[in-house]
Parts: structure tokens; sequence; C-alpha cells
């Protein structure tokens, strides 16, 4: 959520930040603005909308500037607006921030800001530390920062600059923001995606730590004045790994490259049936282990529940970290976590991660984004290597989360001293020809979602392991048409939902082969009677699936265990082509944000 790009250097620092606000888009937002220092004075450009409104605006031309903020705003205290647009100056307009993050305790402050003679003009939460800046301020930015920051309550990724001072100061807490080190410029960013066109060079700020940044230099220190050590992380991904490739959009994109990330995240950890991870554990103490995640990874902790306990008896307990970092769990010798995110920096999984680690679990993490604070965060963990997943709807990542879970139990599996399955080997490593074979048959998906694009409402149904998959497939719905969707255990269906059932209600059922297949009939069955409109995934056209569906995708057969990861895909382009025929933003659907960094 939000997105922060600043700059200092020896070019202009306006169309640096436009580019790198650009690369932001993804995470989602409502307004955009810049600020940069031109003959010791601010210039403050804000808009409401898309940063095209923003790149346009008269204010921006002829300026030549080498010191700059930006921001791409998500609506939280305030409505989209320019005013509540960042960047925030203080009364002087001397000093200007952006800030991703909530104050919690920002009420207080503005009383007490404003008994001081503070004008406060914006709705936000945010604007308070711009004046809090400001009341601190003699003649060091770092050192007034620091001062402000110790009376903020809650999470920040923050970057400062003064009109009088050549230098940006940054930092964070709860909320990611890393340095781009260039050749006689400098960057701080949400994201590795804004620095990428300039360096490869990046620092990831800790909680409680400051940043001052000049053209040529760098240094970090912690909020208590004590310096901070930092390592210099090369990035990998290329630029073109960011880009859509001739692709539509971003989600097609990602849809189509889940052969390649399926791939790389078998790459090295299968060999001679074999599992290489490298997981701090003694898995002969492992007594329960509970996963916790928020959407999308909540829905491949579910699928991995049913794999871990499958295939190696241990319990598995799953729970939203937004719902878990606010109880309080009971945690016992033997248990382990297991923290999901595709970024890595999810507030609710971070805060949950923090709040179990302080008991002594021992942490696990799956995360894509290397270097992320989850990453650094957990014991160890499993990297996904599914490169950069810029559309808002997450496609790739869960494919690969569901199948870091499956090798998670795996290894627990032959780490106990018990043979892996050599069919499961074999289906394993033709996944990604499999998932090849789907997407081929995207155009014709294109054709049912035609049929389908103006209904108002979708129901999704599957049976044990594929009922995740059941509302994995309705958010990727919800997210991006804005068709109002369910996913049910179909058994369920008769305990409610089927009072939605008639002729206008179409009604997805995952009916791969497995122990449960004459369960789904029956309840297709019901949905018939109903004169509910069938849409089956099935892996063949046998004669009662063909007597009940209206419709039917085919998808290859595989092992049961290992459905999700093929069943997923024909509803991910479903959702896509739907919300493309209607004419949607794929990308960024409204009121989303890719990395949730807020609560």
């Amino acid at each position: 959520m939000c997105g922060i790009i600043a700059y200092i250097g020896e070019g202009n620092a306006v169309p640096v930040l436009i580019k790198g606000l650009k690369k932001l888009e993804y995470r989602g937002y409502d307004s955009a603005g810049i600020c940069v220092v031109e003959n010791k004075r601010l210039i403050t450009v804000k808009r409401k909308g898309r940063i095209e409104h923003l790149e346009k605006h008269p204010g921006l031309k002829n300026i030549n500037s080498s010191l700059g903020i930006s921001h791409t705003r998500w609506a939280t205290h305030g409505e989209p607006s320019e005013i509540n647009a960042h960047p925030h100056l203080d009364c002087k307009g001397e000093i200007a921030i952006v800030h991703n993050g909530i104050i919690e305790n920002h009420n207080s402050l503005k009383k007490l800001l404003e008994k001081e003679g503070h004008k406060i003009v914006s709705d936000t939460d945010s604007e308070v530390i711009a004046h809090l800046i400001e009341k601190f301020y003699s003649s060091s930015l770092e050192n007034a920062v620091a001062e402000a920051l110790k009376l903020i309550e809650g999470a920040y990724g923050l970057a400062v600059i003064q009109k009088d001072e050549n230098k940006i100061v940054a930092a964070r807490k709860g909320s990611p923001l890393i340095l781009g080190i260039g050749k006689n410029e400098m960057l701080v960013a949400s994201d590795i995606p804004a620095v990428l066109q300039y360096t490869r060079k990046v620092i990831y700020l800790n909680d409680n730590e400051i940043a001052v940044l000049t053209n040529n230099s760098y240094s970090v220190m912690k909020i208590n004045g004590e310096k901070a050590n930092k390592k210099i992380h090369k990035i990998k991904w290329s630029i073109e790994e960011t880009e859509k490739k001739g692709f539509r959009h971003f989600m097609l994109k990602e849809i189509f490259e889940q052969p390649d990330s399926v791939k790389n995240l078998l790459r090295g950890r299968m060999k001679n049936n074999k599992i290489k991870l490298t997981l701090d554990m003694d898995v002969k103490k492992i007594k329960r282990i509970i996963i916790t995640a928020c959407g999308t990874s909540w829905h491949s902790a579910l699928i991995g529940k049913h794999i871990i306990e499958d295939l190696t008896r241990i319990p598995v307990y799953v729970d939203y970290a937004s719902e878990l970092r606010y109880r309080n769990p009971v945690i016992k010798k033997g248990d382990v976590l297991i923290v999901i995110s595709q970024s890595g920096e999810t507030a609710d999984t971070l805060a949950a991660l923090k709040e179990i680690k302080s008991k002594k679990c021992k942490c696990i993490g799956i995360v894509n984004v290397v270097g992320s604070t989850i990453a650094r965060e957990v014991d160890s963990g499993i990297y996904l290597h599914a490169g950069p997943e810029m559309g808002v709807a997450s496609t790739k990542a869960f494919s690969s989360q569901v199948l870091a879970l499956l090798l998670f139990a795996l290894w627990i599996r032959q780490e106990k001293g018990y043979k892996i399955d050599d069919d499961l080997v074999r289906e394993l490593k033709k996944i990604p020809e499999k998932i090849n074979i789907i997407v081929k048959k995207s155009d014709r998906l294109r054709e049912l979602a035609e049929k389908f694009k103006n209904s108002t409402n979708f129901l999704y149904l599957g049976r044990g392991i594929n009922f995740p998959v059941a509302l994995e497939g309705a958010l990727k719905l919800k997210e991006i048409s804005y068709i109002h969707a369910e996913g049910y255990p179909a058994a369920e269906m008769k305990h409610g939902p089927i009072a939605l059932i008639d002729r206008n209600m179409p009604v997805v059922f995952l009916a791969t082969k497995n122990n449960l297949s004459d369960k789904i009939l029956s309840n297709m069955q019901e949905v018939k009677a109903r004169k509910g409109r069938i849409i089956a995934v099935a892996n063949e056209k046998n004669k009662e699936i063909e007597k009940l569906a209206d419709y039917i995708i085919i998808v290859p057969e595989t092992l049961n265990i290992l459905s999700p990861i093929l069943n997923i895909i024909p509803l991910q382009l479903l959702a896509y082509h739907i919300a493309d025929l209607k004419g949607l933003n794929v990308d960024k659907p409204r009121n989303l944000a890719k990395s949730v960094t807020v609560e």
C-alpha cells in the first residue's frame, strides 16, 4: 500500500520520481504527489487520481532540481483528495515528508501541535509528522526527525527533505523502506522496482533505523543515535522481469509464467528423490504446526494443512494473521510457526510473527521477496524465487506457495526416515508441463468469460484439498471483476447457500478425480435441480459430468495432492478474462494494494 520514491543526485529529480512512482503503481493508490527543492524553496505538486494526471501538471514543467520526494497514497485517514495527498509540509513550508503506515496516536499529537499554534490542514494522520519535525528542527534535519519519531506510535516508512539541507532523511518502523546506492546519486523507495533502472545495490532498513543520504554518501543509525552497520545487497531481478513483455496485463503475464515459477521453486531442491531444504529445526521435536497468513497466502496455507497432515501426521492449525496477532495464542514446546507472505512485508503477518517469536517458538518463512522483513525475522525459510509479481491479484505466488508447503512436508517426512513416494516425485516433475497445457487454453476460457461477464454473483464449490481452491477462485473474481463471489465446501452448500441457486447463478465446481468425486456429483445434481448454471473443472468429459455441467474446463489429471496447483490456473484465467472483457483495470483494481503494509 502506498509508494515512496525519493532521489538525490546529479540528475533532474522530477523524471526519476515520476518513473519511480509508475513502477510502484501495482501497490495500489488513489492520489500522487511530488515535492522538490529548487533554489532553496520547496515546490509541491499533488493530484487526485492516476500518476498521469500528476505528470501532466504544468507546475512540474521547467523544474531543474536534484533533490525530491514523491508518493502514491492509498487512503486510510481522509478521503482521496489533493489536500490529503502526500507530500505534506510544515507550517513554514520548509520541511516536506512522505509517509507509508499509520500513526496511531495522531489525534493526541494533533491536539498538542494545535495548542502550540500549528495549523494542520489535511484529514490525514501523516501530516502531524511534518509539524513534529518542525517543532524539533534547529539546524539538523536528522536530529529533528529522531526526536519527532520518539513521540510517534504506529508504523512508518518515511522520507523527509528540508529546503536548506541538501540531504534526504529516511526512517522505518513496520513499513518497508530500502536505500538505492548509485553512482553520485542515492534513492529511497518502498520497493525494489522503483530503483532498478538506476542501481541494483540496495540496503534494507530495519525497524527503528534512520538513514541520511547525500548524492555521494549514506549513513544509517538507530533512533537512539547508535551507528548501524548495513550490508549492501545486489538485486538479481532484471528490469525486463518487471515489464509486461507483450502481454496485455501483468496479471496475464504472471499466470503464463507459472510453468517457469514452479520450475524455479523446484530447482536444486529435489534431486535423486531427495528434498534439499535448509531449515533450522529438529523435525523429531515438532508436535504441532501453526500456519498464519492473509488473503491468497491464507488459502495456500489451508491447502498446506491438508498436505502436511497427510504426509507427516503432524497436526496443523491455520489462522488469519490479523486475528492471531490480537489473540493470546497458546504456544507450547514443540510448536513451529510458518508465516506466508508474497511480499514478506504484510503488516498483520509480520506482527503475528513477532508476537509468536517472542514466545520462543521456532519460526519458518515462505516468502517471494529476498531480503524482505519477514525473510530477515524468521529463523529460516523457503524463498519462492517466482520473480517479481506486479499484478495486485496474486497468481504465480499462490501456486509456488502451495508447492513450497508440499516440499516442506516431504522434507519432514524424509527427515523422519520415510521414503518419498516415486509416483509423487514423477508427477511433481510433470507439473510445469501440465500448467503449460492449461495456459494454452486461455482463448477458450475467454470465450467462456464472455458468457458470464455480466453475472452479478458466482458460487465456487470444492471438497477436501480443493475447497481452498474454491475460496481462491472466488477471491480472484471478486478482486478484479467486482463480481460478488463466494467459495464454500460443496457439502456446506445445502446449509444455506443453496437458497441462492437459480437460473442466474453460475456455480463453479472443482470436480477433478479424487476419493470424493461421487460426493461432488451429488452436489452438482442438487444445483442442477434448481436450474443453476454449472461450470465444472474436470479431468475429462465423463458422462456423469456431461449430464450435469453446462460448461466443462478440462485440466490434465494428476495426483490429488497436486491437483490444487493445476485447478487454480483456469480459475485465475476465467477471472482475468471476465475483468478484462468488462473493461476494468486488471492490474490495479480499485481499493486494493499489492503489499498491505497497514493494519
